[in-house]
């Protein structure tokens, strides 16, 4: 039996109701979703015992991460090439950028300590944050070693090619 979802709300579980054992069904469905929220997934199928459950949810990425993407700044520096970095940080001379589409995360798994925050030292080559995509992890170095003054994406952030990333001077 295939489980088709059935949207419910933006950012609610979907999936029909499963006829039989209803009790059991709902319980393997509430684990299902329950295992959609910590690992990040938006979709889950199983195959068990002859039956096929489809689990997936759907998120507003811009809803998700209007609090969560409010870039943090230092005082700004005197000098007149990082005034024009701040009002755009894509013309600052430290900025790192995004070498691929895909989803920004800020520490290794949630609920750990983010790589980098600002005003942290950090030195050529060392992780800043990884880019999930196409279901691959990849860690964006530190392009140079300096202080990071500016993180311009918040965690689990959808970020575009060339987009600006963080602030290295």
């Amino acid at each position: 039996m295939r489980q088709e979802p059935v949207q419910k709300g933006p950012t609610q579980f979907m999936a029909k109701e499963i006829k039989g054992k209803a009790g059991e069904d709902r319980e393997l469905i509430r684990e299902l979703a329950q295992l959609l929220d910590e690992t990040g997934l938006t979709e889950i199928e199983i195959d068990r015992d002859g039956m096929r459950v489809r689990v997936a949810r759907v998120a507003l990425a811009a809803a998700g991460h209007a609090t969560s993407a409010a870039p943090a700044a230092l005082q700004p520096a005197p000098d007149a090439e990082a005034k024009a970095g701040e009002s755009d940080p894509a013309k600052h001379p430290g900025c790192v950028r995004s070498p691929m589409v895909g989803t920004a995360y800020l520490s290794h798994q949630p609920g750990a300590a983010p790589f980098v925050a600002v005003g942290s030292r950090v030195v050529q080559g060392q992780t800043i944050l990884i880019i999930e995509a196409m279901k691959t992890m990849n860690h964006i170095p530190a392009p140079k070693t300096g202080v990071v003054t500016r993180i311009l994406v918040g965690n689990l952030q959808p970020v575009e090619f060339g987009e600006p990333l963080a602030i290295i001077e």
